[in-house]
């Protein structure tokens, strides 16, 4: 899933994105709409992990919303 993807199904990526971040708020998931680096940034800032760590969780949520 590549940034176009990601902006062109957002709501549907993030109704199943809240599900494993919890821990962001609907401020954050407006703030990041689309934008995957932010994304990741949010996700590294709300949970204490590496940006690396981040990048990892966000492209295997990705990989498995496309074979979805």
């Amino acid at each position: 899933m590549n940034s176009d993807q990601i902006k062109g199904n957002w709501k549907q990526f993030v109704g199943k994105a809240k599900e494993k971040w919890g821990q962001l708020t609907d401020n954050d998931w407006k703030v990041v709409e689309g934008k995957r680096d932010q994304l990741v940034g949010k996700i590294q800032e709300r949970y204490g992990i590496t940006r690396e760590e981040a990048e990892r969780q966000l492209g295997d949520f990705e990989r498995t919303q496309e074979r979805v």
